[in-house]
């Protein structure tokens, strides 16, 4: 097309050659294969070189809109290649946007502000699926099992805190052991069968031979935390849920060599060659430098 505007605009093959700085004949090749195209003569040949035809007229009309197609075309192409441009589709899970994921987020937004992010809230085995059936590139959830076709990396390990309803006697003092929590009664979640904060809190009371008053099982974190609120028991559950300042419910660290953190990662499909999950990676590893340095330093 940009063959054809320059002799458009030249009337000579000669002058349209010199131009676009080519040899006449693969000039003149290429416009006999553009009139084959179609199907029609685009120029009319005269003793001092061309004119347009009818046809030729009005391709040249539609000809700045066509290049300026195909430069946006090219340029779009070579920005996703980059992953500077399209769309990722993460998975997430209830407590996981209270902290760090939120942070990571926005610095990818900032650096790729033309990538749409969408965030699709799933359950880990949701996730897993969904990984599968490629509707999500990454995912972020807990103690997640190795799987041969994923590659699971730890974002950060996270400390554990109790809940307690303000004016809980364990208040007043700086830090709760398991001892502590002896015959209290706690809140637990998830309620799913699967490995998660629950059985780990389950099994730590078991190993340091503490009994478990369980009075509640809830879904998730929020419902977790807002029956503490109500007076209903104590939970054990991440520091980030301690940024969800809910009026009546003070937050302590749990000190104990079992218990003391639980694991953030980040799932991804090993054959996944996307740049834009490549770049989404960058950030999540320099998110999670980010955070051991801040961890080493408290």
């Amino acid at each position: 097309m940009r063959y054809f505007v320059a002799l458009a605009e030249e009337r000579n093959f000669g002058r349209a050659a010199e131009r676009l700085h080519m040899a006449q004949p693969p000039l003149t090749r290429q416009i006999h294969a553009l009139e084959e195209e179609f199907g029609t003569r685009l120029f009319d040949r005269t003793p001092k070189g061309v004119e347009l035809t009818e046809a030729g007229q009005v391709l040249l009309e539609e000809a700045p809109n066509i290049l300026a197609l195909a430069k946006r075309a090219t340029e779009r192409t070579r920005l996703a290649g980059q992953g500077l441009i399209g769309r990722i589709d993460v998975g997430i899970f209830g407590s996981g946007v209270l902290d760090v994921i939120p942070r990571l987020l926005a610095r990818f937004h900032a650096a790729r502000p033309e990538v749409h992010i969408e965030l699709h809230n799933m359950t880990r085995s949701e996730q897993i699926a969904a990984l599968r059936e490629r509707r999500i590139a990454v995912g972020f959830n807990r103690l997640v099992s190795p799987e041969p076709d994923l590659t699971i990396e730890v974002l950060l390990r996270e400390k554990l805190v109790v809940a307690l309803h303000k004016g809980h006697r364990l208040c007043a003092q700086r830090t709760v052991s398991l001892r502590d929590l002896h015959n209290e009664p706690m809140i637990l979640y998830p309620k799913r069968p699967v490995p998660g904060l629950a059985q780990m809190v389950s099994s730590a009371f078991q190993r340091k031979g503490v009994r478990l008053n369980m009075v509640q099982m809830v879904e998730d974190w929020l419902s977790c935390v807002a029956l503490v609120a109500g007076g209903f028991g104590i939970s054990v559950t991440t520091a980030s849920a301690a940024t969800l300042k809910l009026p009546g419910v003070v937050y302590r660290p749990l000190a104990s060599r079992i218990l003391q953190d639980i694991e953030l990662s980040c799932v991804y499909r090993r054959d996944d060659r996307s740049p834009i999950l490549a770049a989404f990676l960058e950030v999540v590893r320099v998110q999670r430098d980010l955070s051991t340095k801040q961890r080493g330093a408290a």
